[in-house]
């Protein structure tokens, strides 16, 4: 709900006794468990609502009233500027209008328009730029109303279950509001009432508006997306946020996964919570757009942005498990410098393919390789996959032009999401939710963090996360993403290879010995096969190598490895004595031994050709290709052979 305020806010109400008498409570305070009470989840069942609604048509019509006639009313404006030519002059106040009618329309519009500003293949980029400034906040309702909720919710009198809480909601949200209290057994907790009649009010709107999206699917052919199953998608995740009981059981999840020493989640109280109340841990805090108080509270205000995107990361392309909703309200800084998430009731999930197939894409861009990102889109299902993408690789080119000459760490985020908005506006993507989410969730972090930095770059801090996945990950879908990256038309990049590194060591997360013990592993594994043939293809050989030793590795390949070698030696955590026994235990292998027949005849065939060479060519320019012996036949003046012959990209 994005609801719960710093300290500052919350030490300016006064508190009233909700006790009549003193002592504390005969029964603890629940702690990170089930809830104590079973009750059925709350779930959107567009069948059941259909049964309860139809043939209710004065209540029904009553809402589709309220419903449709502040949009004719703005419908009728757009018409009238565009009948006098000032339509686009006017845009942006339609925009304006557009979100003033949600707001006055009610918790579900809010909500409706909050996902709106997502979707970028519905709405044209002006009207997502409007949308994205909705505030989920309305006026609070009867104090009375909410006490008299949580009484007959929890089944005990608010003096039993408080010892103190505010008189007045100190926030309050489309779906509720927060009250601050205090536990009999001492512990301060923030406190979260539904508004009333809140599940009918909006199981009526999205019966409404689930019938508006199949007529309106009917009627105009033109729409390309599945209006009624976004409004489903959308319904279910609005059902389970209004059940209390399932925040508080993301929140226990949440920080099961993502257990950092730099990273808090509030506890829940499951004794006091329950469908409509959610019981949980007061977090004393500082929102992250405070600078001055980040800052007064001796805080660095960069590195909790860091860490809020390296936990993005992992929450998005590692478990598949995130917080959909890191508005500022809902970043907290601690005085003790972490990170707390709160609010946990709109989360979201990603599949291994989908979460696998995003580096894929991140890797195509990194190579420069559109016709490739293209087909990343069909595979992720942005694209059906009869979409002729002729005409959306140079659209996606062009979206990235100004990138080109820059590393992708310095891309600036929103300029390129604004732009790539504007392309699955004019083309017929279909943007899935999650992705809508998390380009929401990446967003709204570089946002602030711009406040702290002007100069920040989200994808600055995210690439080190990336690097350390393709490096350490055994994913076969990410060792072939790996193998993209490194080789280029059968050419081995050292300079990527090197940036990976460098980048990884730079990520909390990358653990350098195991990944070379993996990267061994791999190596001399059936999988590796590839990595192995190419291994002795770029020991001696080199692109542009002048070296007239034939017999050696290349000048170039020995400096790019000593190189590594410095590389990897800086790193306080690279101990090369702990490789010699995995060393010792992979040249056991048969994949080990063959590698050391290869190297040992190339070395051979090399020595060899420079012998015949010097005994029977003394005076032939190194050089000079027409008279350079193969490598693998040893004949010699073939202008067809070169020295080494190499490998396809697909071997």
């Amino acid at each position: 709900m994005g609801a719960t305020p710093s300290t500052s806010i919350a030490t300016q109400h006064s508190f009233v006794s909700a006790a009549t008498g003193s002592g504390a409570s005969s029964t603890p305070p629940g702690s990170r468990s089930q809830p104590v009470v079973s009750e059925p989840a709350l779930r959107y069942d567009p069948e059941q609502l259909a049964k309860q609604y139809r043939g209710r048509w004065d209540l029904v019509l009553r809402r589709l009233f309220q419903l449709v006639s502040p949009f004719l009313g703005l419908l009728a404006w757009v018409f009238w500027d565009r009948w006098r030519g000032v339509e686009l002059k006017n845009r942006p106040q339609h925009a304006a209008r557009l979100r003033e009618i949600l707001t006055e329309l009610g918790p579900t519009a809010i909500k409706i328009g909050q996902a709106l500003s997502t979707r970028p293949d519905l709405v044209s980029p002006l009207f997502l730029e409007e949308l994205a400034k909705l505030q989920d906040e309305l006026p609070p309702f009867d104090n009375k109303i909410a006490f008299d909720l949580i009484e007959s919710e929890v089944g005990q009198p608010l003096d039993k279950i408080y010892r103190e809480i505010t008189p007045n909601p100190i926030a309050a949200a489309s779906l509720g509001q927060v009250y601050q209290a205090y536990l009999h057994t001492g512990e301060k907790v923030a406190v979260k009432v539904q508004r009333p009649d809140l599940i009918g009010r909006i199981s009526l709107d999205m019966y409404i508006i689930r019938g508006l999206a199949i007529w309106a699917k009917q009627t105009f052919r033109r729409i390309r997306s599945d209006l009624v199953g976004i409004v489903e998608e959308f319904a279910t995740r609005l059902y389970e946020e209004m059940d209390y009981t399932q925040e508080g059981r993301n929140a226990e999840r949440f920080l099961q996964l993502y257990r950092h020493p730099s990273i808090y989640a509030p506890k829940i109280y499951w004794e006091y919570t329950r469908t409509k109340v959610l019981t949980m841990e007061w977090i004393d805090g500082t929102k992250l757009t405070q600078l001055d108080k980040i800052t007064a509270a001796g805080l660095d205000g960069r590195h909790l942005i860091e860490i809020g995107v390296n936990c993005s990361l992992k929450q998005l392309l590692e478990n598949g498990f995130f917080h959909a909703d890191p508005h500022p309200g809902n970043l907290l800084a601690m005085a003790d410098g972490r990170l707390a998430y709160i609010d946990f009731g709109m989360m979201s999930t990603i599949q291994p393919h989908q979460r696998y197939g995003l580096i894929k894409a991140i890797v195509h861009l990194v190579n420069r390789d559109f016709a490739a990102l293209a087909q990343d889109y069909v595979d992720l299902e942005f694209l059906s996959p009869d979409t002729d993408l002729t005409p959306i690789i140079p659209a996606l080119e062009a979206v990235f032009a100004e990138a080109m000459g820059s590393s992708v760490a310095q891309m600036n985020f929103k300029s390129i999401t604004d732009k790539l908005s504007g392309v699955m506006y004019d083309f017929p993507f279909r943007v899935p939710a999650y992705y809508a989410l998390i380009i929401r969730s990446l967003l709204t972090l570089e946002g602030i963090a711009i406040g702290l930095d002007p100069n920040f770059k989200v994808l600055s801090v995210a690439y080190p996360y990336v690097a350390q996945r393709l490096l350490s990950d055994p994913a076969p879908e990410l060792r072939v993403s790996l193998r993209e990256l490194l080789f280029n038309q059968g050419q081995f990049r050292w300079n990527r290879l090197e940036n990976l590194l460098r980048n990884a060591s730079n990520s909390e997360e990358f653990d350098l010995q195991g990944s070379l013990e993996k990267a061994l592993d791999f190596i001399f594994s059936e999988r590796g096969a590839f990595l192995r043939d190419r291994l002795v293809d770029v020991i001696f050989s080199s692109p542009g190598s002048q070296t007239g030793s034939m017999a050696q590795p290349t000048s170039d390949t020995m400096e790019h490895l000593q190189r590594l070698w410095e590389l990897l030696s800086r790193n306080p955590a690279f101990q090369p004595m702990q490789l010699v026994p995995v060393v010792a235990k992979v040249a056991t292998k048969p994949e080990a031994q063959q590698l050391g027949r290869q190297l040992a005849s190339r070395w051979l065939q090399r020595s060899a050709a420079r012998l015949i060479r010097d005994l029977l060519l003394p005076d032939a320019d190194p050089s000079d290709s027409t008279h350079t012996l193969n490598g693998h036949n040893g004949i010699p003046g073939n202008p067809q052979r070169t020295a080494t012959s190499r490998l396809p990209l697909s071997a």
